[in-house]
Order: C-alpha cells, then structure tokens, then sequence
C-alpha cells in the first residue's frame, strides 16, 4: 500500500512528527497546495491519497487509475471531490468527524460571550483613546436556543448548563433520553424563547436559508445570533435586516457565504457584529486528533 499526503500544511507537517508512531514515516507527504497537473504527478502511482483541501473532480480522479481510496481530512469532502464520480470509479472516500466537536463548542461560547459584552468593540475605543464602558448582557440563567445536536451542540449544550444557562434544543432526529435536562422543542417555539441562539447545524438542500426574514421577526427583540456551522444556513439580506433595525442584538459569525470575507462586506461596518476567521476548529488539540484519525484511515488495509 502506497499513501500520499497531497496538500500538507506547514503546521500538519510539524503535527505528523508528534504523531509519528501511528505512520512511521510510512507516507509521502507534499507541504503546499498542489495545481491539477502537480496534484495528479504527485498522486499517480499511490492507492491511498490524504486531502486536506484539494479539489478533485471526475477528470482529476480519472487521470488516477491506481487510486482506491481517499481520507479527507474534515467532514464535508463533498465540497472538495466529486464523491460520486469517486464510487463509480471504486474509490472509497472516508471522512474524519467529532474531532473538532469541544474546540467549535469553545468558539462559539467565546463569540456568544464577545456577543454579550461587546468586547470587540470595547477593545477597538480604547485603542483609539476611547473609554466608553458598554453595557453587557449577564448570560446566567438566559435561555440558549441550540440548532442543531450533534456533537458540536452537545459539547455546546455542556457548557451552556455549566454557565447556569437554560438550553432549549432543536435537532431535525429525536434526541437521546440521556439528554432530557435540555428541552427539545419546535423551531418556532426556540426562537421564540430564545436569548442567545447558537447554530449547529449541517448544511444540506433542507437547511440552507433555514433562518430567514419570518424567522428573524419571531425572535426576542435583541437577541444574540451565533454562527460556526455554515453561511448558507442564513439568508444574508434578511440577517442584515435583522441587524440594522434591532430585531437582532447582536451576530457573531465565523463563517460566510464567500471566505475570504471580502472587504467591502456590510458586517464590516456594523458595531454589533463580531467576527472571525472561520477558526472554530482550529486549535492544535483537534488538528492533532484530526491528523491522528485521518492517518488510521489512510492506512487501514485497503479492499
């Protein structure tokens, strides 16, 4: 068996000598991001690829005969390769999933708090000589409407208990009996009741612009948005609405339609937003537990 880490980073190739015990130096490992041609050179000839973050449509998988499977490093390797294309050809495609699930859950709590206490804001005045101390919202004893659960909104539901807060759930399955100290109940009802609401939910034909102009209008005047899941969740024009006439207090977003956010973006100049990066995940504790499950994949026996 043959492997080819296509498209390393310069902070994964320092992680795989941490974890060098699981590969051995078993693996090819390209630092960069490889074009079509360079990708396909680099492929060929190897029956096992990790892909971090390259595309690969049917022409590209076609140009590799040799190759069986691919592990993507992440869980939506569907905005990256023609899965489709990949089974027809015999190419098994496996993800890696629930290793960024505590550190998403940290960022988000990390935005619902700048949310809540206009921290970005604050920090921007007193570094231009302001001081101007706002008023903040204490988060005990507020109800957080959390959509979506699975593990990012469990591990989110577990800290929201720890902070004395009251987690109202909307999951599109039934949820877990284990998990009856947080109220499932219906979207219209979250909403509703809501103080702070916290999206944890995948992106699919059913849920892209789940909250919308309606959605927005059955909300607490002033309530917080917070979004690490997907852009496409949330109709834009209608969260900008939101925002500008006070329906919403306050979004604090780490992700967007188009990344990098441009510059002339309309949140960019709005003081009740906060923005990030799109860096939930990104912590060197579940980059490391990433890399670990995506090489036990990549070298697990090929059928």
């Amino acid at each position: 068996m043959s492997i080819c880490y296509i498209d390393c980073s310069p902070f994964m190739r320092e992680l795989m000598d941490e974890v060098a015990d699981i590969h051995a130096g078993a693996i090819c490992v390209n630092v960069g991001d490889p074009g079509v041609d360079e990708l396909v050179r680099l492929a060929s000839g190897h029956d096992v690829l990790m892909n971090g973050h390259s595309f690969m449509n049917d022409d590209v998988l076609g140009r590799l005969p040799d190759l069986r499977r691919i592990v993507f490093l992440g869980s939506g390797a569907s905005s990256y390769i023609d899965v489709a294309a990949a089974g027809r050809r015999g190419i098994e495609v496996l993800t890696v999933t629930g290793y960024g699930d505590r550190s998403v859950a940290e960022h988000a709590t990390a935005l619902m708090f700048a949310a809540a206490r206009q921290l970005v804001r604050m920090d921007r005045a007193v570094r231009d000589g302001g001081w101007d101390p706002l008023e903040g919202v204490e988060l005990a004893g507020r109800t957080i409407g959390i959509i979506g659960f699975g593990g990012i909104g469990r591990e989110m539901a577990r800290i929201a208990r720890a902070l004395g807060m009251v987690p109202l759930i909307w999951n599109r399955r039934p949820v877990d009996a284990e998990w009856s100290a947080c109220q499932a109940t219906s979207l219209e009802q979250l909403l509703r009741e809501s103080d702070v609401i916290s999206l944890h939910l995948a992106l699919t034909s059913e849920t892209r612009g789940l909250l919308g102009g309606p959605e927005f209008e059955l909300m607490k005047r002033g309530a917080l948005l917070v979004n690490t899941a997907r852009a496409g969740l949330i109709d834009q024009k209608a969260l900008l609405d939101a925002l500008g006439t006070g329906r919403l207090g306050h979004a604090a977003l780490d992700v967007f339609d188009e990344e990098p956010l441009p510059p002339d973006n309309p949140y960019g100049a709005m003081d009740n937003v906060t923005l990030t990066a799109h860096a939930g995940f990104k912590t060197r504790a579940a980059s490391r537990r990433l890399l670990r499950d995506a090489l036990l994949k990549a070298l697990a026996p090929v059928s």
